[in-house]
């Protein structure tokens, strides 16, 4: 498959004429809990020819590649990247950490230390709580749901745990959160719920596991307090940025 993956990116640079930065695996696969028949969510940041960003009619900013069954490929701009890193989006962080990486650059190399020095702790407190809350009114409180759904509350809410407690953006691999944030009487039941996750294919679904389902409701209203607590950062410049920017344009 990584094969396969190098191919599609060879394919997509040469159609788009852009330089792809640095490629990862986005989604279950790199949360270290994928199941069976999970697909490969492979997400990209390119940079095009300096040209291109002085045109002044509108430009896309994404690369919608390949969504089907097995892959779903796309990518996001070097400067959707970097605007979106000021505002300190999640994504962010975590295609840069991604265990699993498809391909990489010396130029990313510019890159990956400055990511960092833009995490701000309310704004992935904010994200990620929202995520597990999203999920949480979906998804919980019937008889049964899928399994894979438990994940998409349990994952946001103990990253916000690890953002809390260390003030870094949280580890995409589950198994580190739950290892450093998860209450130890819960363990047996996640560690049930992994078995079950990555052994049945994405549609399984069966009843609920009540202490998990209570330590969710119990976990979103005690975030959702701290979120409030939490101040208001001041807002960074743009000149670091915009030098990073420069930089790799001029790469291509």
């Amino acid at each position: 498959m990584r094969e396969l993956i190098l191919e599609k990116l060879g394919e997509i640079e040469k159609r788009e004429n852009i330089k792809i930065l640095h490629c990862v695996e986005s989604g279950s696969r790199a949360w270290g809990f994928a199941s069976p028949d999970s697909d490969y969510d492979v997400r990209f940041v390119y940079v095009r020819p300096r040209d291109f960003y002085l045109r002044l009619d509108k430009t896309r900013d994404v690369i919608e590649w390949q969504l089907d069954d097995e892959l779903d490929i796309n990518g996001w701009d070097i400067r959707k990247m970097l605007s979106l890193l000021h505002k300190s989006n999640p994504t962010v962080f975590e295609w840069n950490i991604s265990p699993i990486v498809y391909k990489t650059t010396m130029e990313w190399q510019t890159v990956s230390p400055v990511i960092n020095r833009f995490f701000v702790a309310r704004s992935g407190l904010y994200h990620y709580l929202s995520t597990a809350k999203s999920n949480y009114h979906k998804y919980l409180g019937g008889e049964s749901l899928k399994y894979k759904k438990y994940f998409y509350m349990l994952r946001p809410l103990l990253a916000c745990r690890w953002i809390l407690g260390e003030g870094t953006p949280p580890p995409m691999l589950f198994r580190t959160l739950m290892d450093k944030y998860l209450d130890a009487e819960l363990k047996p039941d996640v560690e049930r719920l992994l078995d079950i996750k990555m052994n049945t294919p994405e549609i399984g679904e069966g009843k609920g596991f009540p202490r998990i389902n209570e330590y969710i409701t119990r976990s979103i209203a005690e975030m959702d307090k701290l979120l409030e607590e939490l101040p208001t950062p001041k807002a960074r410049g743009w000149g670091e940025l915009n030098e990073v920017f420069l930089s790799l344009v001029d790469t291509f």
